[in-house]
C-alpha cells in the first residue's frame, strides 16, 4: 500500500521555499535515501519554480498543490496549478543547453527541463478543468529500519 501526503502553497518564491523544504523532511521521514531526496528536490524545485516563475507570471499567485505518494519501488509527485498552460499544452524538450560558448555568453536558464528529465523515470502533464497536472515519477528504494 503506498504511503501519501499532500501540501499546498501560495505560488510566491518564499511559499514555494517553505513547500519544497516541507515536502523534502517528509520524504526524509518516509525512509527514502539522502541522495535520492536530494535528487528529487531538485527536480521539484525546478518544476515548482516554473510554476511561480511562468504559470502565475503576471497575474495574482495562486495556489500549488503537491501530493506524494511512495510505494516500495517509486515516488509519484502530482504538482497542481491554476496557471497558465503549458505553450501548446506541451511539455519542453529539456534538451541540454549549449555550453561550448564564451564564458559571457552561457546561457542563464534553460538547464531546468534537461534536470527534471534526467532525474525522473516518466513525466506526465495534462490540462483539465483549468488547472495544470504535472506528474513526476522517481525510481526509489527505501530503506526501513
Amino acid at each position: 500500500m503506498a504511503e501519501t501526503f499532500a501540501c499546498s502553497f501560495t505560488a510566491t518564491e518564499l511559499d514555494a521555499r517553505s513547500g519544497i523544504t516541507e515536502v523534502v523532511k517528509r520524504l526524509r521521514e518516509m525512509g527514502i535515501p539522502k541522495l535520492r531526496v536530494d535528487e528529487v528536490q531538485i527536480a521539484l524545485a525546478e518544476a515548482v519554480n516554473n510554476v511561480v516563475e511562468h504559470a502565475y507570471a503576471g497575474k495574482t499567485p495562486g495556489d500549488v498543490r503537491i501530493r506524494c505518494s511512495l510505494d516500495p519501488q517509486r515516488l509519484w509527485i502530482d504538482i497542481s496549478d491554476a496557471g497558465d498552460p503549458f505553450p501548446e499544452g506541451q511539455l519542453p524538450e529539456g534538451k541540454p543547453a549549449n555550453i561550448d560558448v564564451p564564458l559571457d555568453q552561457l546561457p542563464e536558464g534553460g538547464f531546468g527541463w534537461f534536470l527534471i528529465r534526467e532525474l525522473t523515470s516518466d513525466i506526465q502533464y495534462e490540462r483539465n478543468a483549468g488547472n495544470n497536472q504535472l506528474s513526476l515519477c522517481f525510481e526509489i528504494q527505501v530503506t526501513r529500519a
